[in-house]
């Protein structure tokens, strides 16, 4: 069972704010799949914690999107439509070239070794058909580089887009059944190295679009 303590140490967390930020994670990894259910009581039983905390964290979450509401109350992850799929994605497509041609100016050979690391993570989760560990790196391998652009207004919106596509991405693997790592990631490391500007956003557009297109029928 995972527990307050066991996510956040640092103490001047709230309660709230620490159960906030294990559950987010959690969607956004694909830890959850489409349409699970989710209830404060449960909320509150996982992080041994009272009701009111519990609520507030799944209210912020609903006004995140990563928690959809029904008619009836009822609480669960999102199951997108193929249009919202495409919605996402071509918000992906907009903001996260830009990120990375921003980077770009700061991508240091450290940076670039980092990349390297994280994809052999990547093929490591492959081979053992760990969906959770594949998003999760996928995510990291994207963060780090958009790091390095340093506007982080950017980046929150593109962050509240992956947790909202969080389950949806892992039904993506489950169907792609992927053998080896995005060849999109050999090419955006390349892309650095080189200093290319228009092959890196080329490279990230299709990497954010395709997969997710596919799983939208478009």
């Amino acid at each position: 069972m995972i527990t307050c303590d066991m996510i956040e140490n640092d103490n001047t967390l709230s309660t709230h704010e620490t159960i906030y930020r294990a559950l987010r994670n959690s969607i956004m990894h694909g830890e959850m799949t489409p349409g699970q259910a989710i209830t404060i009581r449960g909320v509150a039983q996982q992080f041994e914690t009272s009701m009111t905390p519990a609520r507030e964290a799944v209210r912020r979450l609903t006004a995140d999107k990563a928690i959809s509401i029904s008619a009836t109350g009822r609480l669960s992850t999102p199951e997108l439509r193929a249009e919202r799929i495409e919605e996402l994605a071509s918000i992906r497509a907009l903001l996260e070239p830009e990120l990375a041609a921003r980077a770009l100016p700061r991508a240091h050979i450290n940076l670039i070794e980092r990349l390297s690391r994280i994809n052999t993570l990547i093929e490591q989760a492959i081979v053992k058909n760990d969906s959770v560990a594949y998003v999760r790196s996928n995510l990291d391998f994207h963060r780090t580089l958009y790091l390095r652009a340093q506007a982080p207004a950017m980046l929150a919106l593109v962050e509240t887009v992956w947790l909202q596509l969080g389950p949806t991405m892992r039904a993506l693997y489950a169907r792609l059944q992927r053998r080896e790592a995005a060849r999109n990631h050999h090419t955006i490391i390349a892309a650095l190295k080189a200093g290319d500007e228009p092959g890196l956003k080329l490279a990230i557009r299709l990497d954010v679009t395709q997969g997710l297109r596919m799983l939208s029928g478009g």
